[in-house]
């Protein structure tokens, strides 16, 4: 659509960043479509990989969801067998967390099909382009305060 059609819209970054971001949302719904992850689920199981014993409330602070609603994440995910959940030895009021071999074979098919859906959606860009998007979104990102998000991802 050409910037004269758009009107005041054209020049908004927003706008585009939103539309963008609404284009990436349902490329990935299709890319993971009978996995049973959403994106939010697939972001714990990824933080939980690379961070085994890391417990719910510091998993939750590392994404920015809300503490009442990584209960429900985690029991999702400790149902489906993909995390397991034990007392923390050092803090007997927390629960230390690690990926199952399950939750490691869905966590690598889940990579495999979003690195597929990102090709898809960035096969125009160079390497280089792809790391200044990476770059300049970071940037915006690191200038908004936490927002905790509930299980959906919504502030």
């Amino acid at each position: 659509m050409s910037g004269e059609m758009l009107g005041a819209l054209a020049p908004l970054v927003g706008y585009h960043l939103r539309r963008a971001s609404s284009a990436f949302a349902a490329d990935f719904a299709a890319a993971m479509e009978g996995t049973g992850l959403r994106q939010v689920p697939f972001a714990v199981l990824s933080i939980v990989s690379a961070n085994p014993g890391i417990n719910q409330g510091a998993t939750g602070r590392m994404l920015g969801i809300k503490r009442a609603n990584m209960v429900a994440l985690i029991n999702d995910l400790v149902d489906k067998g993909l995390i397991d959940r034990s007392v923390d030895a050092t803090d007997r009021r927390a629960f230390s967390l690690s990926v199952t071999k399950a939750g490691t074979a869905a966590l690598a098919d889940a990579v495999a099909r979003i690195g597929a859906h990102e090709d898809r959606m960035l096969d125009d860009l160079s390497s280089e382009e792809r790391a200044l998007l990476l770059d300049l979104l970071g940037r915006i990102e690191r200038r908004s305060p936490a927002t905790e998000t509930d299980e959906n991802g919504e502030p």
